[in-house]
């Protein structure tokens, strides 16, 4: 590695968090498929802490490239920014066709699903109970992770750990409370297409607000740090917008799914 570049671009150093990641992942995927058909959960619980170990590590790497040794310069967090915000358009074709194959089944429903929609045996959820808390939880939780932003732009430490807080807080509380409703739900993921849309849709949505989560939680942990400052704050604003990205495909998903589908 050289210490002086006459550039202001960031060369990345040999990194084994990639491979370690791959690792982890393809244990976890391996690990599923036992635990589905052989019923032993052992591999999959290795593949999670191989996973999270390599969060810690590549994560904590990143955090002192930005923080400590000055590497994110402005062409770098330009190039970032646009590298998350395709991301977050790649997250937005991965839900359309979640959508697509509800819609595709719901406003022409065949014959094998009786003609009606939801399907005969089917009893959906009521929409104004457990999705309507869930909704206005969602939609409180952008409202304190924007007042953290704002709050960091200010300068106002307390305040955007108090507004990171609380948007923790709500995203574990919305998690616990899907979870109570898959626990409590008539029907599974087998029972015909309305199962299969509903449980794809709203749990890779459940899926990206524990992403989303643990991404904000990092970050009030690096804000605790000190780690950001009011024009350098790349890390917190990604997980800003990943975060009202998951807000934003949840009201499509409650209209669409639980209001207007049942």
């Amino acid at each position: 590695m050289t210490t002086h570049a006459n550039h202001p671009f960031h060369l990345v150093d040999y990194s084994p968090w990639p491979l370690t990641g791959a690792i982890g992942a393809m244990t976890t995927v391996t690990g599923l498929v036992q635990w589905f058909h052989q019923y032993n959960i052992n591999l999959f619980l290795l593949g999670n802490l191989i996973t999270i170990m390599t969060m810690y590590q590549w994560w904590r790497d990143i955090s002192r490239e930005g923080t400590f040794q000055g590497l994110h310069t402005y062409p770098v967090t330009l190039g970032l920014r646009w590298g998350m915000i395709l991301f977050i358009i790649s997250e937005i074709f991965f839900f359309i066709s979640f959508f697509w194959a509800f819609f595709h089944s719901s406003l022409s429903p065949s014959i094998e699903l009786g003609m009606t929609w939801p399907p005969i045996g089917i009893t959906p959820f009521n929409p104004f109970q457990i999705p309507l808390l869930n909704t206005a939880i969602l939609l409180a939780s952008g409202v304190t992770v924007t007042w953290a932003h704002h709050s960091l732009m200010e300068g106002n430490h307390t305040q955007t750990m108090q507004g990171l807080f609380f948007t923790v807080i709500l995203g574990i509380y919305f998690s616990i409370l899907q979870g109570y409703e898959y626990m409590e739900a008539s029907f599974t993921i087998s029972d015909n297409v309305y199962g299969s849309t509903f449980y794809m849709a709203t749990g890779f949505h459940g899926l990206h607000v524990l992403i989303g989560t643990s991404f904000l939680l990092v970050c009030f942990f690096r804000h605790l740090n000190y780690h950001f400052s009011k024009n350098h704050h790349f890390g917190f604003e990604a997980a800003a917008w990943y975060w009202h990205f998951v807000d934003v495909v949840w009201l499509f998903l409650y209209i669409s799914i639980y209001w207007w589908g049942s």
